[in-house]
């Protein structure tokens, strides 16, 4: 009688917000898992509750020197992902975006592991498409602020696609748009976190510009969904729809195209926290700051039959109450 076979996976950034999102999901699906993170934006809090499971295992480990084992699946969640932190670290960052996708590369590559690499919405920029679709190349500035990132996301960018070319390595990429939920930092200076601690606490709303920029907001359940449809793929599949589509690599967006002015997800927070006395205050717009930002889903659609489930309502929702429970 034949075994079940147990498919092994490493997460890096597995401590992390949506490192740790994942984790959940494949233990849930009977993976072993290996979370590896440096702890500089992840917390052992967010990964407590899985350290007594016999399939799970935590590694204090920085992804810019190599790691060695074996997996069947590789995920490249490792990067600070908020200004905040980014622009705290902004050379550490580069180097998490480039030598960390260079040595899960290296990985994959030695042990026939396929690799799913979280990009981001930032390779776009402050995009002149919209929405945005996988085949712009985006309107970035090299040596601004928040280049360190953009930047570094562009390079690990084009490390997966070389070593899919060159050594044939089964790569796939999602361009990440704003992601928010449970287990988010109270602190890293994301805009969905900044206005519900702000509401929570009665301090005054701050909005950048007009308040009239727009986001779109994906609840990390849907992430996390979109990433193992992408990983369940046979690679003759990827491969087809790439050259179906004329993609260089497999890339696709992974968002919710619902767009909100960052005014509207202002009201919205403090429509579901009627109590606060939190007020809106406007404050100069930082350097760089995209004014729009939308994703064109139709690849991911077809080729997942994937598109988000949860409204910004419901999630927000959600996101309110374990924040609250977080300061009680």
């Amino acid at each position: 009688m034949e075994q079940n076979v147990i498919r092994k996976a490493l997460v890096t950034g597995g401590a992390g917000f949506l490192g740790s999102h994942l984790c959940r999901r494949l233990l849930a699906e009977g993976y072993e898992v290996t979370a590896l993170d440096n702890l500089f934006t992840g917390t052992r809090t967010n990964i407590e509750d899985l350290l007594d499971n016999s399939r799970f295992s935590f590694v204090l480990h920085d992804v810019t020197r190599p790691f060695w084992g074996q997996f069947d699946e590789i995920y490249n969640l490792a990067c600070p992902a908020s200004p905040v932190h980014y622009q705290y670290r902004p050379i550490e960052t580069m180097k998490t975006s480039v030598l960390g996708m260079m040595n899960m590369l290296e990985l994959a590559l030695k042990t026939k592991a396929k690799i799913l690499h979280s990009s981001t919405s930032e390779v776009y920029g402050d995009p002149l498409v919209h929405p945005q679709v996988e085949t712009y190349w985006g309107n970035v500035n090299t040596i601004g602020i928040r280049s360190c990132y953009d930047e570094g996301k562009r390079c690990a960018e084009t490390l997966a696609a070389d070593y899919r070319r060159e050594y044939g390595v089964d790569v796939r990429m999602v361009r990440i748009f704003n992601t928010y939920g449970p287990s988010m930092h109270p602190k890293d200076g994301r805009v969905i976190s900044n206005f519900i601690m702000q509401a929570l606490n009665n301090e005054d709303i701050t909005l950048f510009g007009d308040g009239l920029q727009t986001r779109s907001f994906q609840y990390c359940d849907d992430l996390t969904d979109a990433m193992r449809r992408y990983m369940e793929l046979p690679r003759e599949a990827v491969d087809a729809f790439c050259e179906k589509k004329g993609l260089g690599s497999p890339v696709i967006n992974t968002g919710n195209p619902e767009e909100y002015t960052i005014k509207e997800l202002a009201e919205e927070t403090l429509r579901q926290l009627p109590e606060s006395k939190s007020k809106l205050v406007y404050r100069p717009l930082p350097s760089d700051d995209p004014k729009r930002r939308k994703p064109d889903i139709a690849f991911a659609k077809e080729l997942l039959g994937w598109e988000p489930k949860v409204s910004l309502q419901d999630g927000l929702a959600k996101t309110i109450e374990y924040f609250r429970k977080l300061g009680e």
